[in-house]
């Protein structure tokens, strides 16, 4: 219990004298996070509304892979991006490994077969309820994707933040691509990690603190845009 106190308090001290090194672990977290919330949300969105409005072969196939990957095991992906990136690997000519853009690869194929399930659920409920009027309207695909999109903003953005809860709180995929290096690649997550191998209880659960906080102020923002942009609506 004293430990938990002293993690508190200690968070509470960093924050407080915004600690340097506490500030830029925080925006390097929100920038890796933020930017693999962007690209995968610009292609989960458009797939997840796609697979709810069209009808193909190997449909139910595809749509149950991206349902499968939701549970991919993040070290595994970690593996995987990390021998892409190496220098023996098909793209280690780029550099890219132990990079912040190495970790942002690997949050993206983590968090986008989310947003992509979730958008499809949702879509595919909004599509059966228009589906009759945009039919008589006689309005192409890429309308009827608009429409479903711009009126379901809502349910996506539920999407994207399950999406950013997964991708602030992941450890083992950017700890394998990043390499935890100070000052470079070190974020909230495996800065705890790295506390908590060297026994600094307090220090970890003072940065588990901030990363708590983080979350909340992110989900707060998103929720107080959306409810600015949709009040004329809803």
């Amino acid at each position: 219990m004293n430990e938990v106190l002293q993690g508190l308090l200690e968070g509470a001290r960093l924050l407080v004298t915004l600690d340097a090194d506490l500030v830029e672990i925080s925006l390097r977290s929100l920038q890796v996070s933020l930017t693999a919330l962007l690209i995968a949300s610009v292609i989960a969105f458009p797939l997840g509304t796609l697979l709810a409005l069209q009808r193909f072969r190997f449909r139910r196939t595809v749509i149950a892979v991206l349902n499968a990957l939701m549970g991919l095991p993040p070290v595994v992906v970690g593996l995987i991006v990390y021998l892409l990136l190496s220098r023996s690997g098909p793209f280690g000519v780029l550099g890219l490994l132990f990079t912040p853009t190495a970790m942002i690869i690997a949050q993206v194929i983590i968090i986008t077969p989310l947003i992509a399930s979730i958008t499809h659920q949702a879509m595919r409920e909004l599509w059966a309820e228009y589906h009759d009027l945009l039919i008589s309207l006689n309005t192409t695909k890429r309308q009827r994707m608009w429409t479903l999109i711009r009126d379901g903003r809502r349910a996506l953005l539920t999407a994207a933040l399950a999406g950013f809860g997964r991708a602030i709180g992941e450890v083992g995929a950017i700890m394998i691509v990043g390499g935890n290096i100070d000052h470079a690649t070190r974020v909230l997550t495996t800065a705890i990690a790295l506390e908590t191998g060297k026994g600094d209880f307090a220090l970890a659960l003072g940065l588990g603190f901030v990363l708590i906080l983080l979350a909340i102020l992110v989900n707060i923002a998103i929720h107080a845009l959306s409810r600015t942009e949709t009040s004329g609506r809803w």
